[in-house]
Order: structure tokens, then sequence, then C-alpha cells
């Protein structure tokens, strides 16, 4: 199936941070409710028709802040030949595997193999473990979940988090907690050259479960266990409703 419109009617819901009375979050309810699941080596078809080993690692990932990179730094240390496919062999250093890109910031190296370039830590398929992230394995190998192991863009998509300041008329303010679709658009001007895109095919919307339920673990460390676990209400009712208003076009029908 051609890959669904990026602009279609949406259910929102906004609600109190129950942890943070600063905060409100406003969710995607469709986008949450829909069927999208992960289906690298499972038909995803990558971002580019000439690299569908990769995914949508070709580019490597940017980090989110300094923390972000000494987490991942933390792991990358316990990585070994026998799970990433381009380990230095020796001491591994942040030369092995960060570089600055144009704009100055800080992201996973990119490296080219076999004429298929990809993030540093992307095992390609001639590696005795197939394709697939050497940090990923290392999380599956020692029982966590590959969110603490991962860059944070790469566990979170194709969930995104945005914050906004909200002032209101009455000279109060809040900061708006936006928990929705990591849509084309979020990749910026590039997001329009991509061959293939996952949120919007028919082709990953496939789970039997819900968004909100299949990235519990995701979703909880984005809204903390309270913004969680009311979240969780407003999609149980929504599920309850079936507004076909609300469908996710790439969902079946």
């Amino acid at each position: 199936m051609p890959e669904v419109e990026p602009v279609f009617p949406r259910a929102w819901v906004e609600f109190a941070d129950p942890a943070d009375d600063t905060q409100v979050f406003r969710c995607d309810l469709t986008w949450l409710t829909s069927s999208f699941t992960c289906i690298f080596g499972q038909g995803c078809r990558g971002i580019y028709a000439d690299a569908p080993d990769t995914g949508c690692c070709t580019l490597g990932a940017h980090f989110a802040d300094g923390d972000d990179e000494q987490r991942v730094a933390g792991f990358v240390a316990q990585l070994t030949p026998e799970v990433w496919q381009f380990h230095p062999g020796r001491e591994v250093s942040a030369d092995d595997w960060t570089e600055v890109d144009d704009d100055g910031d800080r992201k996973t190296l990119t490296l080219v193999h076999e004429e298929q370039q990809a993030c540093v830590f992307h095992n390609r398929a001639d590696f005795a473990t197939g394709a697939g992230c050497a940090l990923h394995s290392l999380a599956l190998a020692q029982d966590r979940n590959p969110l603490e192991t991962k860059p944070d863009v790469c566990w979170q998509l194709p969930l995104r988090r945005q914050f906004r300041d909200v002032e209101l008329t009455d000279g109060t303010s809040y900061t708006e907690v936006s928990i929705g679709e990591y849509t084309r658009a979020g990749w910026g001007p590039g997001g329009h050259d991509l061959d293939w895109y996952c949120s919007s095919n028919t082709e990953a919307h496939v789970a039997p479960e819900p968004v909100y339920l299949t990235h519990a673990a995701e979703l909880t460390a984005l809204m903390g266990e309270a913004g969680y676990e009311e979240l969780v209400a407003h999609c149980d009712a929504h599920v309850r409703s079936r507004s076909a208003l609300a469908l996710h076009p790439a969902d079946p029908r």
C-alpha cells in the first residue's frame, strides 16, 4: 500500500502532569492507539532504497545532550568484537564512535562498509550476528531494555516528545509536553527525501496491540510513571470509543 498522506484528522488529549503542576501533557491518541510496530528485519525497507538493511540507522544518531552521550559511552565500553562489527580491537576511544556534524552537533559516527553508509554501531548483514544495532544486542544479552543502552533518539523514534511554553491571558504559564508521532517532518527538510518511512506505511501497522501498550517502557521514560498511567486511562477510553475519525489511516480497516 502507498504511504498515507501526512496530514489527517487526529484526536488529542490534554491533561495535567500528575507529578509536576507546571506541565501539561498533550498526547496524540490517534498515533498512540495505532497498530504501528517496528518491522526492522521483517519487511522494513530502510529510509533509503539502496540501503534496506540499515533501516533508519543510515545517518547515525545525534545526542540529546551531554548526559545522553555519557550514558551511551558507558555501554560502548562494554561492547566486544563478538557483538560489534566495527570494534577497533583495543580500548575504545571517543574518536572510534563519535563525530561532529557540519552544524557543530555531536552524533554517532557514520561509516561506509560494502558501499553502504550507516551508524558505526549498525552491524551489517555480512556480520556473524546479521544486521542490527550492537548496542541493542548488548541490552538483550544483559537482560536490559534497549532504551538503557542506545542514544535517546534511537529508542524514542518514532515517538516524539516536544516542549512548548504556553502563556495564558491571565498571566500564568505552563510547559506543554507533546507526545506524538515522529513524522517525516520531524527529520527536517531532509525528511521529504526519504524513500520509505515506517510510521506512515501500512506495512508497519500490523501489531496486535496498540503503541501505548507495546511502547510502555519508552512512554514511561518520557512521561514518568504517573503520567503514563493517566495516559493509559485516556487511551483505553479512546479505544473503546471506536471513533472512525480517530483511526490512523495506516491502520488496517
